[in-house]
């Protein structure tokens, strides 16, 4: 009879990183729906289908836990699959698609309830911009250099102020006026605030 080794360590449950998305997935939807403050652990395990320990076990507190999900919230903007349709305006029109429409929104939606955490976490402040702005800027960097590079527009267009048009037009609409952010507006945005602003570049 072998003798068993009492000292030997027993192998617990391995970790399941498939929960770690899940959750991760059910914080970012909790906290468009509640903001920051609203949310509990307790709604983003039930939300998740997950036990309440489960959580705790990978973060410690609701901050950290708040911050890996905005960290790893998809960019929702494919850099490489940018519209190349010969105009800027028609690159801006084409990159209105309701899916990238809705993903804006839903997350300024987050964003705004974490105004008042941005300001005790650097972190998050951080993994917010990498997630939410920078893509969408970047996006747009391309296409304005693209018109400058086909000769549409002047180069001496401020690229980086221009970039940040549409961001923080749509950031205010869903924050501050709380109002939905459609194509109709999207559309008044490029034709009514920086098409003209890249007009009056070149008349300058």
């Amino acid at each position: 009879m072998t003798q068993v080794d009492e000292a030997a360590p027993r192998l617990g449950r391995k970790r399941d990183p498939s929960r770690d998305t899940d959750i991760l997935d059910a914080t970012l939807e909790v906290l468009a729906e509640t903001g920051y403050e609203g949310m509990t652990i307790d709604m983003v395990a039930a939300r998740a289908k997950a036990g309440k320990a489960t959580v705790y076990r990978r973060w410690t507190s609701k901050a950290d836990l708040v911050i890996d999900a905005v960290a790893c919230m998809k960019a929702g903007v494919d850099l490489n699959a940018l519209p190349d349709t010969g105009t800027l305006r028609g690159d801006l029109v084409a990159m209105i698609k309701a899916p990238a429409v809705h993903d804006a929104q839903r997350k300024a939606r987050i964003m705004g309830g974490l105004i008042s955490l941005i300001n005790d976490e650097p972190g998050l402040a951080e993994a917010a911009q990498q997630a939410v702005v920078l893509p969408r800027v970047a996006a747009n960097r391309i296409l304005f250099q693209r018109a400058i590079d086909r000769g549409e527009v002047p180069a001496d267009i401020d690229v980086d102020l221009l970039s940040l048009v549409s961001v923080s037009m749509v950031s205010y609409r869903t924050l501050m006026l709380r109002e939905p952010v459609d194509r109709a507006f999207l559309l008044s945005i490029i034709d009514g605030v920086i098409l003209p602003a890249v007009r009056g570049c070149a008349g300058a």
